[in-house]
């Protein structure tokens, strides 16, 4: 099914470090990210049970295990060698290979979905790994991918304020570049807060993510309250939705091949 030996496992399934390209889960001050992106694969993890999956980069893995859960396979690639050891060690129901996200080590049709969340925002070259992703695809799959929402995480500016992003997309943008590759789009939605995060927005001064973002900046201990409303955070404080996706956080499109080459 794939051209690549699976990883080794190493000694250790220590948690891997921060690097601002990835969220871990079990670091409090990560929660609300780490809660933020947990929505979106509760969210798809029932369009892949009974599917053979991959996921294009799977960072710490946790996503890719919580599909594992109910589908029948899970292939992780990842070009990253700490985070596929890991995934080796800790996640022994995901099937890890280290790979080339433009250049995917699996065989052409051998996917029934393809899962690739907060990835496609790193990528120099997008519109060749949307055509992988269509490539080993069977007729008819499905891919899954989510990405910042250009306008609202680097608001008024072409170039992401996040130096690990390379080029973000805004709702029309990603419809595009999935549409080119060949793609026939069934759902765009964007995640959005609910009722208690936009609570805690006013609560700390306007943006409840700006207030954790300045703490972090300022190289400064949290107080005691931002600390407490962080660790909070349950995927239920999110919301789903396909309206106003202008003003969304994150964007999630779900796409399927054609049936056709």
């Amino acid at each position: 099914m794939n051209d690549a030996t699976p990883a080794a496992p190493t000694p250790s399934g220590d948690p891997l470090p921060l690097t601002g390209e990835r969220t871990v889960p079990g670091i409090a001050e990560e929660n609300y990210w780490f809660r933020r992106h947990e929505v979106v694969y509760r969210d798809i993890a029932p369009r892949c049970a009974g599917r053979t999956v991959l996921e294009a980069g799977p960072g710490e893995g946790y996503g890719a295990a919580m599909i594992a859960e109910s589908a029948r396979r899970v292939l992780g690639v990842d070009y990253d060698v700490a985070a596929v050891d890991h995934i080796a060690v800790r996640y022994p129901a995901v099937d890890i290979v280290r790979g080339n996200l433009v250049d995917l080590p699996v065989a052409d049709g051998a996917m029934d979905v393809v899962v690739t969340l907060q990835v496609i925002e790193h990528l120099w070259d997008q519109d060749r790994f949307v055509r992988e992703c269509r490539r080993v695809l069977v007729p008819g799959g499905v891919l899954i991918m989510s990405t910042p929402n250009r306008i609202t995480f680097s608001p008024g500016r072409d170039t992401p304020l996040n130096p690990f992003h390379t080029r973000e997309l805004d709702p029309v943008e990603l419809r595009e570049l999935v549409v080119t590759a060949g793609f026939e789009v069934e759902s765009l939605t964007g995640v959005r807060h609910g009722p208690t995060l936009q609570e805690l927005d006013r609560r700390h001064g306007g943006s409840f993510v700006d207030a954790q973002i300045d703490r972090a900046l300022a190289g400064e201990p949290w107080p005691d309250d931002l600390t407490r409303d962080v660790a909070g955070i349950d995927v239920g404080d999110f919301a789903l939705t396909p309206d106003d996706l202008d003003a969304s956080l994150d964007l999630v499109i779900v796409a399927r091949a054609p049936l056709a080459p």
